[in-house]
């Protein structure tokens, strides 16, 4: 079995090292790979010991002497013709990526499109139960916290947002999102709507815009989203939210600790 034979071109100083010195060692050593180590390297000096190598077809291992924590999300990426080390924010490729971006705009509109006749009903029905308007427009979080205005079907009474101030003592989720189960500013349409997750439809467009995915994290209200911890919880924010997401389908009502709904979304964002 042939053994393969690497040096570590820290191991020649660049400073003091020709490249006829380093041409001399890789031919009369058979080198196979080169390991170029740049932490505290003049990259410049090093680069003439480099191109020997790849002028040569020596492989370049290149270590950039940045400790990495995510070693499973790291890529090699193209940078202005320079190769850059690129850390993901999922682990999805950007092929991946693109795809879910098609399917998201394909299937919002077949669904805006065939369910229509539905969203006309719930439209009527809200103008005919309650007074206001039918929609109801908020500025939400987006991908890194980006502001967007997100569309709803209306299912609290007029004026429900000014109210909230006064329930935060029977706010049922640990953190700084507000949840309650009772909440007396919703209309008894909206009870239904909110039950069977139709007053959500309307971000179909949110989807078609580009502002929102069919699946991801839900958006936060801004002040919501500026209440969270900087850290790991941010890290919902680092992709496109959802129309629905784990947390839904994973027992939202139980669900009282906003660290639980973070869990959901990191999972979904990591896998």
């Amino acid at each position: 079995m042939e053994r393969e034979a690497i040096i570590t071109v820290s191991e020649c100083d660049p400073a003091t090292t020709t490249p006829s010195d380093f041409e001399d060692l890789m031919h009369r050593e058979s080198i196979d790979a080169v390991i170029a180590s740049m932490r505290g390297v003049d990259t410049i000096a090093m680069q003439p010991l480099l191109a020997i190598g790849e002028r040569e077809g020596v492989e370049l291992l290149m270590r950039p002497g940045v400790p990495l924590q995510s070693g499973w999300r790291l890529a090699v990426d193209d940078f202005g013709g320079e190769p850059v080390l690129y850390v993901r924010a999922q682990t999805a490729s950007a092929m991946a990526l693109s795809i879910k971006q098609a399917l998201d705009y394909l299937m919002s509109a077949v669904l805006m499109i065939g369910l229509s006749p539905i969203l006309l009903i719930i439209a009527v029905a809200i103008k005919l139960t309650s007074r206001g308007p039918v929609f109801f427009h908020q500025p939400r979080g987006g991908k890194n916290g980006r502001e967007f205005t997100i569309l709803k079907f209306r299912t609290m009474r007029l004026g429900a947002e000014a109210e909230q101030e006064q329930l935060a003592d029977q706010n049922e989720m640990k953190g700084p999102v507000f949840k309650m189960t009772d909440d007396p500013r919703v209309t008894g349409l909206g009870r239904f709507l909110r039950h069977h997750s139709l007053d959500e439809l309307p971000q179909l467009w949110n989807v078609l815009r580009g502002e929102m995915s069919l699946v991801g994290p839900r958006p936060l209200p801004v002040s919501e989203v500026k209440a969270i911890a900087e850290g790991t919880d941010r890290r919902r924010l680092s992709v496109k939210p959802g129309l629905t997401g784990l947390w839904q389908i994973s027992g939202r009502s139980d669900i009282a600790d906003f660290s639980d709904w973070v869990g959901l979304d990191l999972t979904y964002i990591d896998q």
